[in-house]
């Protein structure tokens, strides 16, 4: 076990049982992870779904945490907040769900694996996690260089409406 503090970004979504609830309690719940902290949260914003017509609008944030754990010890600890808010995995390619956390970034790490790949390989084309990330984290890069501003700035609004507090 290291006791480096890297630097993650997750995104979290929700379009079913109340999704500004489901996106609070999955921030509430990040914060409990062992061995990591969460340090940063977006606010809130309403978008389109980009899956399956006919589904609810989704509720999106991004949430920037320092943690000692590994990139795949991590993504246990969100697949296992998924499960205790009553995530199932039975439904189609980017349906409705009650909450997804999908790990972004995990320091300048590169990686493509069965069950991870990062950076989170739609991380350039999502305006809802792009727009969040550029909130807490103006200056960051992603692992090739890229600015996550001005990949956020290409995509503009893309429908994302922020929520009130």
């Amino acid at each position: 076990m290291s006791d480096v503090h890297v630097p993650a970004y997750v995104g979290l979504g929700s379009n079913l049982e109340d999704p500004v609830q489901q996106v609070r309690a999955g921030l509430e719940a990040l914060a409990r992870i062992p061995r990591t902290r969460l340090v940063a949260r977006s606010h809130l914003y309403l978008n389109p779904p980009m899956g399956p017509p006919g589904q609810p609008d989704f509720v999106n944030a991004v949430a920037g945490l320092l943690t000692c754990l590994s990139a795949e010890a991590l993504l246990g600890e969100l697949q296992a907040i998924e499960n205790a808010q009553g995530r199932r995995r039975d439904g189609a390619r980017w349906g409705p769900r009650i909450l997804d956390l999908d790990l972004l970034l995990y320091g300048s790490v590169r990686m493509r694996g069965e069950t991870l790949t990062l950076p989170h390989p739609g991380l350039p084309e999502r305006a809802f996690v792009l727009t969040p990330l550029r909130e807490i984290a103006p200056a960051l890069r992603t692992p090739d260089g890229s600015s996550v501003a001005r990949l956020a700035a290409a995509l503009g609004d893309a429908g994302l409406q922020r929520l009130p507090d």
